[in-house]
C-alpha cells in the first residue's frame, strides 16, 4: 500500500509545504520553472522538509529526463549507466541523495560531465555541504539552504492531507497536537496522522489516539512556535546566565519533546559565543559530548549532554572574540575595507618574518592602512585572557 506521504509528494512546486523563498510566487526555484532552465545545485537542511520533494516536482514541471540515485547504496555503475544515457538524450538531471557520503571514485567519474552540462545535479543533505561535500562538486553547483518548517507549515500541510483520507474526523486541536510532536519534520506528521487514521475503526482521531501512538509528552508553552523558541531562549540564557538549575531544566524540557538536534547547535554556539576566551578548553569537550550523545541517542544521551552543559553554566564566561569578530563583519558590510599592505603579499620581499626576531615578534603593520588603528578585540576580564594579554605585552616589550 502507498504511504500517505508518497501519495501526496508534489507534483508542482505550489504544493511544497513551506520554504516561500525557494518556491513562493516569486521564488528562485519557481522562476528557474517559467522560464524553463534548471542549473546544478544542492538542497541541504533537517529531515522531511522538502528536499526530496522540491527535487521531483522541479523535474516534474520542467518535464525533463532525470533518474534518482542515493550516494551510498549506489553503485559506480549505476552512475555509469546515467551518463550513457545522458549522452544518448543529449542531457539528464541527476537527483542524488545523501550526497554528502558520495565518495571521491563517483564524484571523479560525474565531475567532467558536470562540467560540460551533460549532467544536471540536484543533491540532497541533510549535512551542511560546506563542511561535508568536495569542494569540486561545490563549485560547479548552487547551495540552498532549507528552512525549517513551522508549525503553520505543518498544520497548513496535514488540513491539506486530510482531504485524502476518506471518511477522516479530526478537530483542529488534534491537527495542531500532531504538527506540534514532528519537531518540524512533515513527513513524520504525514506519518503519524495516517497511522491515527488507520488504528480507530470510526476514522476518528482524537487527542487519545494520538497520545496512545505517540506517547511523547508535551507541555504547557511547548507545543506552539513562539513556545519553543521561548524554550530555546532560556535554555541559552540560563547558562549565559550561570544557573545550572535552570539550564538543567530547560535542557530536559528540549529533550522532552526529542529535540536534541536544537540543543546541540545551542550548545556549539554557546561555547564559543558566550564562554569562549574565558575558557577555551569547553569547545572541544562540548563536540565530544555531542558525539557522544548522537552515537548513544535518547535517552542515554542525555547524560553526556546533562554533564557538559554544567560545566558550561559553572564556567567563567566571555564574549570578547563574538564581539570582536560581530565589529569586523559590521565593518565589512560597511564597507570599511581597505586594501592588504604590499608587505603582506605573496612572495613579498619587504615581509618582516617574526620568527627571525627575538621573542619572535616585530612590529609591523597588518591591517589595511586607513583602518590600521582599529582595535576590534576588547578583553574580557578573565584569568584566561589577562594571562594571554600580559603574555603579549611582555612579548611586544
Amino acid at each position: 500500500m502507498e504511504l500517505l506521504a508518497d501519495k501526496l509528494r508534489p507534483t508542482k512546486l505550489s504544493d511544497v509545504i513551506g520554504q516561500e523563498y525557494l518556491v513562493g510566487t516569486d521564488g528562485i526555484l519557481t522562476n528557474l520553472v517559467k522560464n524553463k532552465k534548471l542549473f546544478s545545485m544542492i538542497l541541504y537542511g533537517n529531515p522531511g522538509i522538502g528536499k526530496t520533494s522540491i527535487a521531483y516536482a522541479l523535474v516534474n514541471e520542467l518535464g525533463v529526463r532525470y533518474r534518482f540515485l542515493n550516494a551510498v547504496v549506489s553503485k559506480k555503475e549505476d552512475f555509469e549507466v546515467v551518463i550513457e544515457e545522458a549522452k544518448m538524450y543529449g542531457e539528464m538531471v541527476l537527483i542524488i541523495d545523501e550526497i554528502h557520503r558520495m565518495n571521491k571514485d563517483k564524484q571523479d567519474l560525474l565531475l567532467p560531465y558536470l562540467e560540460s552540462g551533460l549532467i544536471i545535479l540536484i543533491g540532497l543533505t541533510t549535512a551542511n555541504p560546506y563542511f561535508k561535500v568536495n569542494p569540486a562538486i561545490r563549485s560547479r553547483v548552487q547551495i540552498f539552504e532549507l528552512h525549517d518548517l513551522t508549525i503553520k507549515d505543518i498544520i497548513k500541510g496535514l488540513k491539506r492531507a486530510c482531504n485524502s483520507l476518506p471518511g477522516i474526523k479530526i478537530d483542529d486541536d488534534a491537527i495542531h497536537m500532531i504538527a506540534s510532536l514532528s519537531s518540524g519534520d512533515y513527513r513524520s506528521a504525514l506519518s503519524l496522522l495516517e497511522m491515527s487514521y488507520y488504528s480507530v475503526s470510526n476514522h476518528e482521531i482524537t487527542l487519545d489516539v494520538i497520545k496512545k501512538i505517540n506517547a511523547k509528552p508535551m507541555m504547557m508553552g511547548d507545543q506552539d512556535e513562539d513556545g519553543h523558541y521561548n524554550l530555546i531562549s532560556a535554555f541559552q540564557k540560563s547558562i549565559r546566565g550561570s544557573d545550572v538549575d535552570a539550564s538543567l531544566y530547560y535542557l530536559g524540557r528540549l529533550l522532552t519533546i526529542g529535540d536534541m538536534d536544537i540543543v546541540t547547535r545551542r550548545l556549539s554556539v554557546i561555547a564559543y559565543e558566550d564562554i569562549g576566551l574565558a575558557n577555551p578548553s569547553v569547545g572541544p569537550k562540548v563536540m565530544a559530548a555531542i558525539s557522544a550523545a548522537e552515537r548513544l541517542g535518547l535517552p542515554e544521551a542525555q547524560i553526556p549532554l546533562a554533564e557538559v552543559v554544567c560545566e558550561l553554566a559553572l564556567s567563567p564566561k566571555s564574549n570578547s572574540a563574538a564581539m570582536a569578530i560581530e565589529s569586523v563583519m559590521s565593518d565589512i558590510a560597511s564597507g570599511s575595507t581597505g586594501e592588504v599592505p604590499p608587505w603582506l603579499h605573496t612572495n613579498s620581499k619587504d615581509y618582516k618574518y617574526p620568527h627571525d626576531y627575538p621573542k619572535h615578534y616585530v612590529k609591523q603593520q597588518y591591517l589595511p592602512t586607513n583602518i590600521k588603528n582599529k582595535k576590534y578585540y576588547v578583553p574580557c576580564n578573565n584569568s584566561y585572557e589577562n594571562n594571554l594579554n600580559k603574555i603579549n605585552m611582555e612579548m611586544k616589550k
